[in-house]
């Protein structure tokens, strides 16, 4: 099943991950093709719960929120494009390689992931993420997550 969406908005996000408030880092999806790849947008404001202490009088997104970033919209892809029944799913991150970071991520900036699937092997799937802020690459990152089911009782 390949299918393209233009939009998930930030109520169906909170239907196909675990993740809320304050550490929701996806705001909403602009685009997915089904098992294949997907655009996420996360909006950084001055009030991140983070930002008081990285760093006082010097706010900077913390890499590692930046990748969370990323792995949250790769689950949303893979939790997306699953068949069958969804209850308890989750997606665990295993493994993060080549990550780099390039530029900062600021408050007032737009974090846009682009996540693209480079191989999955039943429950276990490898993505290639890209961060970008007004089109300028800030972090890359491979991500390998395999999908759990946190209810046995809903299959």
């Amino acid at each position: 099943m390949t299918n393209k969406k233009s939009s998930i908005d930030a109520k169906e996000i909170l239907d196909l991950i675990p993740h809320r408030y304050p550490f929701l880092l996806v705001d909403r999806i602009e685009e997915i093709v089904t098992n294949q790849s997907c655009i996420g947008v996360k909006n950084i404001t001055i009030n991140e719960p983070f930002f008081p202490g990285h760093f006082p009088g010097h706010p900077i997104m913390p890499g590692v929120l930046i990748i969370e970033s990323m792995a949250q919209t790769a689950s949303a892809l893979v939790v997306y494009g699953y068949e069958g029944n969804t209850n308890g799913l989750s997606v665990y991150l295993m493994k993060v390689d080549k990550a780099k970071f390039r530029k900062p991520v600021l408050p007032g900036d737009q974090l846009r992931m682009e996540i693209t699937k480079e191989k999955n092997k039943g429950e276990v799937w490898q993505f290639f993420g890209k961060a970008y802020v007004d089109n300028n690459l800030v972090a890359e990152a491979s991500i390998t997550a395999m999908v759990v089911r946190l209810n046995e009782n809903s299959k």
